[in-house]
Protein backbone atom coordinates (compact mmCIF):
# COMPACT_ATOMS: atom_id res chain seq x y z
CA UNK A 1 0.00 0.00 0.00
CA UNK A 2 2.98 2.31 0.35
CA UNK A 3 2.76 5.24 -2.07
CA UNK A 4 0.30 7.20 -4.19
CA UNK A 5 -2.76 5.74 -5.94
CA UNK A 6 -5.13 7.08 -8.60
CA UNK A 7 -8.56 6.06 -7.30
CA UNK A 8 -12.05 5.98 -8.79
CA UNK A 9 -15.15 5.80 -6.59
CA UNK A 10 -18.42 4.69 -8.22
CA UNK A 11 -21.97 4.63 -6.90
CA UNK A 12 -23.68 1.19 -6.89
CA UNK A 13 -25.90 2.26 -9.78
CA UNK A 14 -22.78 3.02 -11.81
CA UNK A 15 -24.05 6.41 -12.97
CA UNK A 16 -21.94 8.61 -10.70
CA UNK A 17 -18.19 8.45 -10.23
CA UNK A 18 -15.49 10.60 -8.66
CA UNK A 19 -11.70 10.73 -8.71
CA UNK A 20 -9.42 10.72 -5.68
CA UNK A 21 -5.78 10.16 -4.83
CA UNK A 22 -4.88 7.67 -2.11
CA UNK A 23 -1.70 8.34 -0.15
CA UNK A 24 -0.62 5.62 2.25
CA UNK A 25 2.26 4.49 4.43
CA UNK A 26 2.76 0.89 5.54
CA UNK A 27 4.75 -0.57 8.42
CA UNK A 28 4.38 -4.31 8.60
CA UNK A 29 0.66 -4.98 8.36
CA UNK A 30 -0.33 -1.50 9.65
CA UNK A 31 -1.54 1.02 7.04
CA UNK A 32 -2.17 4.75 7.56
CA UNK A 33 -3.07 7.57 5.18
CA UNK A 34 -6.06 9.12 3.45
CA UNK A 35 -7.80 9.79 0.16
CA UNK A 36 -7.43 13.30 -1.30
CA UNK A 37 -10.21 14.75 -3.46
CA UNK A 38 -10.80 18.08 -5.17
CA UNK A 39 -13.16 19.09 -2.34
CA UNK A 40 -11.19 17.81 0.65
CA UNK A 41 -9.97 14.56 2.14
CA UNK A 42 -11.24 11.51 4.01
CA UNK A 43 -9.32 12.54 7.13
CA UNK A 44 -7.19 10.13 9.21
CA UNK A 45 -7.53 6.52 8.02
CA UNK A 46 -5.87 3.57 9.71
CA UNK A 47 -6.11 -0.18 9.30
CA UNK A 48 -4.39 -3.39 8.35
CA UNK A 49 -3.48 -5.43 5.31
CA UNK A 50 -3.57 -9.21 5.74
CA UNK A 51 -2.39 -11.12 2.71
CA UNK A 52 -4.08 -9.22 -0.11
CA UNK A 53 -7.01 -7.93 1.99
CA UNK A 54 -7.09 -4.30 3.08
CA UNK A 55 -9.29 -2.84 5.82
CA UNK A 56 -9.21 0.89 6.69
CA UNK A 57 -11.49 2.87 8.95
CA UNK A 58 -12.03 6.08 10.85
CA UNK A 59 -14.54 7.45 13.37
CA UNK A 60 -14.45 11.06 14.54
CA UNK A 61 -17.49 11.05 16.81
CA UNK A 62 -19.87 11.90 13.96
CA UNK A 63 -18.73 10.10 10.80
CA UNK A 64 -17.88 6.40 10.54
CA UNK A 65 -16.04 5.21 7.41
CA UNK A 66 -14.88 1.72 6.45
CA UNK A 67 -12.89 0.76 3.35
CA UNK A 68 -12.24 -2.84 2.26
CA UNK A 69 -10.41 -4.01 -0.87
CA UNK A 70 -8.08 -6.53 -2.49
CA UNK A 71 -4.56 -5.19 -3.12
CA UNK A 72 -2.14 -6.30 -5.83
CA UNK A 73 1.35 -5.06 -6.69
CA UNK A 74 0.06 -2.05 -8.64
CA UNK A 75 -3.72 -2.19 -8.43
CA UNK A 76 -6.57 -2.21 -5.93
CA UNK A 77 -9.78 -4.01 -6.85
CA UNK A 78 -13.12 -5.04 -5.37
CA UNK A 79 -13.02 -1.97 -3.13
CA UNK A 80 -16.07 -1.10 -1.06
CA UNK A 81 -16.47 2.19 0.84
CA UNK A 82 -19.06 2.22 3.63
CA UNK A 83 -20.07 5.66 4.96
CA UNK A 84 -22.24 5.36 8.04
CA UNK A 85 -25.24 3.03 7.94
CA UNK A 86 -26.50 3.69 4.41
CA UNK A 87 -23.64 5.08 2.32
CA UNK A 88 -21.92 2.65 -0.04
CA UNK A 89 -19.61 3.08 -3.04
CA UNK A 90 -17.24 0.82 -4.95
CA UNK A 91 -13.67 1.80 -5.80
CA UNK A 92 -10.65 0.70 -7.77
CA UNK A 93 -7.14 2.16 -7.88
CA UNK A 94 -3.79 1.89 -9.59
CA UNK A 95 -0.35 2.85 -8.29
CA UNK A 96 0.54 6.26 -9.74
CA UNK A 97 3.22 8.40 -8.11
CA UNK A 98 2.46 11.22 -10.58
CA UNK A 99 -1.27 11.43 -9.81
CA UNK A 100 -2.62 14.99 -9.55
CA UNK A 101 -5.91 16.65 -8.64
CA UNK A 102 -7.41 19.66 -10.46
CA UNK A 103 -6.14 23.06 -9.34
CA UNK A 104 -8.25 24.15 -6.36
CA UNK A 105 -8.56 27.62 -7.92
CA UNK A 106 -10.04 26.33 -11.19
CA UNK A 107 -13.26 24.69 -9.95
CA UNK A 108 -15.22 27.76 -8.81
CA UNK A 109 -14.22 31.18 -10.10
CA UNK A 110 -15.38 34.79 -10.08
CA UNK A 111 -17.55 35.76 -13.03
CA UNK A 112 -16.10 38.43 -15.35
CA UNK A 113 -16.87 41.95 -14.11
CA UNK A 114 -18.35 40.54 -10.87
CA UNK A 115 -15.37 40.60 -8.52
CA UNK A 116 -17.03 42.71 -5.80
CA UNK A 117 -19.04 40.47 -3.49
CA UNK A 118 -22.34 41.71 -2.11
CA UNK A 119 -24.32 39.60 0.36
CA UNK A 120 -26.39 40.06 3.49
CA UNK A 121 -27.63 37.27 5.78
CA UNK A 122 -28.70 36.94 9.44
CA UNK A 123 -26.27 35.66 12.03
CA UNK A 124 -27.30 33.11 14.67
CA UNK A 125 -28.71 35.94 16.82
CA UNK A 126 -30.91 37.23 14.00
CA UNK A 127 -28.75 40.30 13.26
CA UNK A 128 -28.32 41.12 9.56
CA UNK A 129 -24.66 41.18 8.51
CA UNK A 130 -23.31 42.36 5.15
CA UNK A 131 -19.80 42.11 3.76
CA UNK A 132 -20.20 45.84 3.05
CA UNK A 133 -20.64 46.69 6.74
CA UNK A 134 -18.19 49.13 8.28
CA UNK A 135 -16.37 46.43 10.29
CA UNK A 136 -15.12 44.87 7.05
CA UNK A 137 -14.22 48.09 5.22
CA UNK A 138 -10.58 48.33 4.06
CA UNK A 139 -9.84 44.89 5.52
CA UNK A 140 -8.88 41.57 4.02
CA UNK A 141 -11.91 39.29 4.40
CA UNK A 142 -11.95 35.49 4.22
CA UNK A 143 -15.38 34.13 3.33
CA UNK A 144 -15.84 30.52 4.42
CA UNK A 145 -18.51 28.46 2.62
CA UNK A 146 -19.40 25.72 5.08
CA UNK A 147 -22.01 23.65 6.92
CA UNK A 148 -22.19 21.95 10.30
CA UNK A 149 -22.72 18.58 8.52
CA UNK A 150 -19.43 18.73 6.58
CA UNK A 151 -16.33 16.87 7.94
CA UNK A 152 -13.81 18.93 5.95
CA UNK A 153 -15.59 22.10 7.08
CA UNK A 154 -14.93 20.96 10.64
CA UNK A 155 -11.21 20.66 9.93
CA UNK A 156 -11.13 24.04 8.23
CA UNK A 157 -13.10 25.70 11.04
CA UNK A 158 -10.75 24.26 13.67
CA UNK A 159 -7.86 25.86 11.77
CA UNK A 160 -9.56 29.18 11.00
CA UNK A 161 -10.93 29.67 14.51
CA UNK A 162 -7.49 29.44 16.09
CA UNK A 163 -5.88 31.40 13.26
CA UNK A 164 -8.40 34.24 13.61
CA UNK A 165 -7.77 34.68 17.33
CA UNK A 166 -4.06 35.07 16.61
CA UNK A 167 -4.34 37.27 13.51
CA UNK A 168 -7.49 39.43 13.66
CA UNK A 169 -5.45 42.37 14.93
CA UNK A 170 -3.61 42.50 11.58
CA UNK A 171 -6.66 43.88 9.75
CA UNK A 172 -8.25 40.64 8.61
CA UNK A 173 -11.80 39.35 9.14
CA UNK A 174 -13.56 36.03 8.53
CA UNK A 175 -17.23 35.50 7.66
CA UNK A 176 -18.72 32.01 7.53
CA UNK A 177 -21.74 31.36 5.32
CA UNK A 178 -23.62 28.29 6.57
CA UNK A 179 -25.51 26.07 4.14
CA UNK A 180 -27.44 23.72 6.40
CA UNK A 181 -29.32 20.59 5.32
CA UNK A 182 -32.69 22.10 6.19
CA UNK A 183 -34.20 25.44 5.17
CA UNK A 184 -35.91 25.57 8.58
CA UNK A 185 -34.37 28.63 10.34
CA UNK A 186 -34.55 27.19 13.86
CA UNK A 187 -33.02 23.84 12.91
CA UNK A 188 -30.30 25.59 10.94
CA UNK A 189 -29.61 27.84 13.90
CA UNK A 190 -29.23 24.86 16.25
CA UNK A 191 -26.76 23.20 13.90
CA UNK A 192 -24.72 26.39 13.52
CA UNK A 193 -24.70 27.08 17.27
CA UNK A 194 -23.41 23.57 17.97
CA UNK A 195 -20.67 24.14 15.38
CA UNK A 196 -19.74 27.52 16.91
CA UNK A 197 -19.52 26.04 20.41
CA UNK A 198 -17.52 22.99 19.35
CA UNK A 199 -14.82 25.00 17.57
CA UNK A 200 -15.00 28.18 19.71
CA UNK A 201 -15.77 30.34 16.66
CA UNK A 202 -15.56 34.08 17.35
CA UNK A 203 -16.16 35.39 13.81
CA UNK A 204 -19.67 35.85 12.32
CA UNK A 205 -21.50 32.73 11.17
CA UNK A 206 -24.37 33.68 8.84
CA UNK A 207 -27.34 31.49 7.92
CA UNK A 208 -27.95 31.54 4.18
CA UNK A 209 -31.26 29.69 4.40
CA UNK A 210 -30.15 27.62 1.39
CA UNK A 211 -29.39 23.90 1.53
CA UNK A 212 -26.21 22.39 0.05
CA UNK A 213 -28.32 20.23 -2.28
CA UNK A 214 -30.17 23.20 -3.79
CA UNK A 215 -29.20 23.32 -7.50
CA UNK A 216 -29.53 27.12 -7.33
CA UNK A 217 -27.44 27.49 -4.17
CA UNK A 218 -24.82 29.71 -5.84
CA UNK A 219 -27.28 31.91 -7.72
CA UNK A 220 -29.31 32.47 -4.54
CA UNK A 221 -26.37 33.38 -2.32
CA UNK A 222 -23.25 34.34 -4.29
CA UNK A 223 -24.30 35.13 -7.88
CA UNK A 224 -20.91 36.73 -8.51
CA UNK A 225 -19.38 33.23 -8.67
CA UNK A 226 -19.59 30.31 -11.04
CA UNK A 227 -21.34 27.31 -9.41
CA UNK A 228 -19.95 26.10 -6.09
CA UNK A 229 -18.45 22.64 -6.59
CA UNK A 230 -18.03 21.55 -2.98
CA UNK A 231 -17.82 22.28 0.71
CA UNK A 232 -15.85 23.93 2.07
CA UNK A 233 -14.98 26.67 -0.41
CA UNK A 234 -12.92 29.67 0.66
CA UNK A 235 -13.02 33.13 -0.91
CA UNK A 236 -10.18 35.60 -0.36
CA UNK A 237 -11.39 39.21 -0.59
CA UNK A 238 -9.01 42.17 -0.79
CA UNK A 239 -9.32 45.58 0.90
CA UNK A 240 -11.41 46.90 -2.00
CA UNK A 241 -13.98 44.14 -1.52
CA UNK A 242 -12.89 42.25 -4.64
CA UNK A 243 -12.77 38.45 -4.62
CA UNK A 244 -9.19 37.72 -5.60
CA UNK A 245 -9.07 33.93 -5.28
CA UNK A 246 -11.58 31.14 -4.72
CA UNK A 247 -10.25 27.86 -3.32
CA UNK A 248 -12.41 24.73 -3.43
CA UNK A 249 -11.94 22.11 -0.71
CA UNK A 250 -9.65 21.87 2.29
CA UNK A 251 -6.66 19.59 2.82
CA UNK A 252 -6.83 18.87 6.54
CA UNK A 253 -4.34 17.53 9.11
CA UNK A 254 -4.93 13.97 7.92
CA UNK A 255 -3.05 14.79 4.70
CA UNK A 256 0.33 15.39 6.34
CA UNK A 257 2.64 17.40 4.07
CA UNK A 258 -0.32 18.71 2.05
CA UNK A 259 -1.76 20.29 5.21
CA UNK A 260 1.58 21.97 5.92
CA UNK A 261 1.68 23.26 2.32
CA UNK A 262 -1.86 24.59 2.70
CA UNK A 263 -0.91 26.58 5.80
CA UNK A 264 2.11 28.08 4.07
CA UNK A 265 0.08 29.10 1.00
CA UNK A 266 -2.78 30.42 3.13
CA UNK A 267 -0.52 32.65 5.19
CA UNK A 268 1.41 33.80 2.12
CA UNK A 269 -1.77 34.85 0.31
CA UNK A 270 -3.20 36.68 3.33
CA UNK A 271 0.12 38.49 3.89
CA UNK A 272 0.21 39.61 0.25
CA UNK A 273 -3.35 40.98 0.46
CA UNK A 274 -2.62 42.73 3.75
CA UNK A 275 0.47 44.37 2.25
CA UNK A 276 -1.63 46.05 -0.47
CA UNK A 277 -2.75 49.62 0.21
CA UNK A 278 -6.46 50.34 -0.02
CA UNK A 279 -7.44 52.58 -2.91
CA UNK A 280 -8.19 56.21 -2.07
CA UNK A 281 -11.82 57.20 -2.56
CA UNK A 282 -12.46 59.02 -5.82
CA UNK A 283 -13.40 62.69 -5.63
Amino acid sequence: MQGRWSTWFTAPEGNDSSYAIGEFAQQGSRVTGTFLTSTGDYRFLEGVITGDTLKLSTFDGSHAYLFTALVGDSSINNGVFYAGIKGLEHFTARKDEGAKLPDEKSLTTVKPDSAVLDFRFPDVNGNEVSIRDEQFRNKVVIVQISGSWCPNCMDETAYLSEWYRKNKGRGVEIIALAYERTPDPEKSKRGALSFIKRFDVTYPVLLTGVTPSDPQRTEKTLPQLTPLKGFPTTIFVDKQGRAREVHTGFTGPGTGEHYEAFKQNFNRLVAELLAEKPESPKA
